[in-house]
């Protein structure tokens, strides 16, 4: 079953979020904790939403998403953060049936792309999404502004 999150979930995305810092060797990146991710979802003003996909009454794993926007399209997309599955819940399709829960409220709401990230090194992940018939997007590098860098940007500086 695919859900949306509720505020009682907080705790275990907190620890999928974790996991999944672990599994990508930066477990000592993850400032979140569950007070800053309960506001995140369930402030006033939420701009950042969460499915989570549920195994009887355990969860199984979580999609953290946001509304994105095509100036080309002029339309909104989803962009997925992460999208997370439980190691022992792996090969049961949950991970299908969250993005499968995506990619319908985008055509729910005439959104025109469901677009993410992932790392070049992940080639479990990698396959997984071709096999769903994603494509990577060659062409296009990302680029990040954090930590210093971002403050001085914000100052004005750029050099």
């Amino acid at each position: 079953m695919i859900r949306p999150a509720t505020p009682d979930d907080v705790p275990a995305i907190i620890d999928m979020i974790r996991g999944l810092a672990e599994y990508e060797k930066a477990l000592d990146e993850v400032e979140n904790t569950e007070d800053m991710l309960h506001e995140t979802l369930f402030g006033p003003t939420p701009s950042v939403f969460c499915h989570i996909a549920v195994d009887g009454e355990r969860i199984a794993g979580f999609a953290i998403w946001f509304v994105s926007y095509s100036t080309w399209l002029g339309t909104h997309g989803i962009y997925l953060e992460d999208l997370f599955v439980h190691p022992d819940h792996r090969g049961g399709g949950y991970g299908k049936k969250l993005l499968a829960e995506l990619a319908g409220i985008c055509v729910e709401r005439g959104y025109g792309r469901f677009e993410w990230s992932v790392l070049d090194w992940n080639t479990p992940a990698i396959d997984f999404y071709r096999a769903i018939g994603a494509k990577p997007l060659d062409e296009w590098d990302r680029y990040r502004l954090s930590g210093p860098a971002l403050e001085k940007v914000a100052a004005g500086g750029t050099r």
